[in-house]
């Protein structure tokens, strides 16, 4: 049996963000995104606490810096893309609570959208 590639999704300004990333850190994170798309999930991707569940974090350490593309798998059909980022934070790897709120801003918005 074969399993259906879902389709991935972005928010506008979650696209914007990404495109600035280095091409090779892109082409690792859309990597992940796609093994999400067929239904598994990426050795970078994890559950990002506090959000829900299906809100997943794809985290890429990258030659110093760390991007972060955050996704959710339980919206509609699509997997969809609400976040990029790069942090820059010097407090370990808690994600900054600014990114956060913004997340589940987006998460909410988007909710409202596909109803």
């Amino acid at each position: 049996m074969t399993r259906q590639t879902r389709p991935i999704s972005w928010i506008k300004a979650a696209r914007k963000e990404f495109e600035k990333f280095p091409p090779e850190a892109q082409s690792i994170c859309l990597t992940a995104l796609t093994v999400a798309a067929e239904g598994g999930k990426a050795d970078i991707a994890k559950p990002l606490q506090g959000l829900g569940a299906g809100v997943l974090e794809v985290a890429l350490p990258y030659r110093g810096n760390a991007f972060r593309v955050v996704y959710a798998v339980q919206l509609g059909d699509d997997i969809w893309v609400v976040h990029a980022f790069q942090k820059k934070s010097t407090q370990g790897i808690k994600t900054p609570k600014h990114e956060i709120d913004l997340i589940q801003d987006r998460l909410k918005k988007l909710k409202e959208a596909l109803r």
